[in-house]
């Protein structure tokens, strides 16, 4: 099995988490954030760090979840290489022009958008257009249909599941024979249902408008797989099956493969814009969560109603305290704890007032790492510097362990 690579500044911790998450937004875990504002304004994700991978309206998705409370690390792991100078692209629209079209299919919003621009600037747009208005228009989803829409066009057929299967099963209940199909590509070439079309006889354009390539950062990808193994962030949000893709072979490369899906199994939310999206995890037995409709706004959602499950509630004498996540919101402010912290003071707190031995805390929080007893004391004492004036929550029982000064959670 591969050894995930621990920061320098961490303790022994849960595969050894930092004292700091690296790339995340917002104060270090041990300062306190909005003191004076009140837990009141402490926003859902409050506590939560999601990891992002779009490349794609990133900057929105991001700001969304801020906004909500959470930290985010970003980290690309697929970008787009648009083709609008690309020979491939303008040979592939001139053979378009060259006779008429009898259908034309609109895989992506992005992808629909590119080409129609592109176009323009060869001074093809006007007869593109004409081209797909005499022919018949099919979308994959509402944002290619948007687009669709949006350029003066309309749609004859889009498929309920918002998949490529969907529009190549309309396609295949017609007489394809001698007939002229373009077919917008999508990141990467549809040879499959490229095939499918020419042996039912038709001709097949492939439009190849923008392509996936490597992510621009690898390294912060590498970061992004080593936080999720070590459970560092909470869930993870993937925007397209490429990104998918891209994520799950820089594990890979990573000897961190096996790893990286159990983290998504167990510990770390996955969390799709849609169906289409959450397929190569569907494959390798990960059930990713995604929302009814594949927008920004809904996969945020998602996230919301999703993540704060577990939340625990504590008081400590007058004070309402709420561990979420990986941060403590007290009627003062935010505290942030690293993800030894939060994990320790979680064992804890799942059963308030019992008394936790080292060893037991150990075997519950340091899971698969070499660590011994004098890593929770140092875990402890870092925990209640964490706490600030809620030192006294967590409360030492002499030769015997830990345990939490509160009466219910």
């Amino acid at each position: 099995m591969a050894t995930v690579p621990t920061p320098d500044s961490a303790s022994a911790g849960p595969a050894g988490s930092a004292d700091s998450i690296k790339g995340a937004g917002g104060p270090e875990p041990t300062e306190a954030a909005g003191s004076g504002e009140g837990a009141a304004n402490s926003g859902p994700l409050t506590g939560f760090t999601v990891g992002v991978t779009a490349a794609r309206r990133r900057d929105e998705l991001v700001a969304l979840l801020k906004r909500r409370g959470a930290r985010v690390v970003e980290a690309p792991t697929v970008r787009i290489v648009p083709l609008e100078d690309d020979n491939a692209l303008r040979q592939a629209t001139e053979l378009c022009l060259a006779a008429p079209l009898d259908y034309v299919v609109a895989t992506t919003g992005v992808g629909w958008r590119g080409w129609m621009s592109a176009a323009d600037g060869w001074g093809l747009g006007r007869r593109l257009s004409d081209a797909c208005r005499n022919a018949v228009v099919i979308s994959r989803g509402p944002k290619a249909t948007g687009a669709v829409r949006a350029s003066g066009l309309g749609e004859a057929y889009a498929p309920p599941n918002e998949a490529n299967d969907g529009l190549l099963t309309w396609l295949l209940a017609r007489d394809l024979r001698g007939r002229r199909v373009a077919l917008q590509e999508h990141g990467a070439p549809l040879d499959a249902f490229a095939a499918a079309l020419r042996e039912r006889g038709a001709e097949v354009i492939t439009v190849p408008v923008y392509r996936w390539a490597p992510p621009s950062d690898p390294e912060a990808v590498r970061r992004l797989v080593e936080q999720t193994i070590r459970r560092e962030i909470q869930a993870i949000a993937f925007t397209s099956a490429p990104a998918i893709t891209g994520f799950l072979d820089c594990a890979h490369a990573q000897g961190l493969h096996a790893e990286v899906l159990a983290a998504l199994r167990d510990g770390v939310l996955p969390v799709c814009v849609g169906p289409v999206c959450a397929r190569p995890l569907e494959e390798h037995g990960v059930r990713p969560v995604y929302p009814d409709r594949g927008r920004l706004g809904s996969l945020v959602r998602t996230i919301v109603e999703a993540l704060p499950v577990g939340n625990r509630e504590l008081q400590l004498g007058s004070a309402r305290l709420v561990l979420q996540g990986s941060a403590v919101i007290t009627p003062n402010g935010t505290l942030w704890l690293s993800p030894t912290q939060a994990a320790l003071l979680r064992a804890l707190a799942e059963q308030p007032g019992r008394v936790l031995s080292r060893a037991e805390l150990l075997r519950r929080v340091w899971v698969g790492v070499s660590a011994d007893e004098h890593a929770v004391e140092a875990a402890v004492a870092r925990l209640r510097t964490a706490l600030g004036p809620h030192a006294a929550l967590v409360r030492t029982v002499p030769k015997r362990g830990y345990r939490l000064a509160v009466t219910g959670g």
